[in-house]
């Protein structure tokens, strides 16, 4: 069996989990992204993220009048 878990590494346990998962060779694998491809549903790129802040923004100050020309 395949368990996906999720781990803060930004935590003391998390990054002893982390280490102690690192010394294990046989059946703990690690997915990264960056090397497979394979991008987690709901991330978008930066340029994406950007337009849709920039959008948001734009929006949220022209509802509110915010906007000089």
């Amino acid at each position: 069996m395949i368990h996906t878990v999720r781990i803060d590494e930004s935590t003391p346990g998390g990054k002893k989990i982390l280490h102690e998962l690192h010394r294990i060779r046989k059946g703990v694998e690690f997915e990264n992204p960056a090397v497979s491809g394979k991008v987690p549903e709901g991330y978008v790129s930066v340029d994406e993220f950007f337009d849709r802040v920039e959008k948001r923004i734009t929006k949220h100050d022209e509802e509110n009048d915010l906007l000089r020309q």
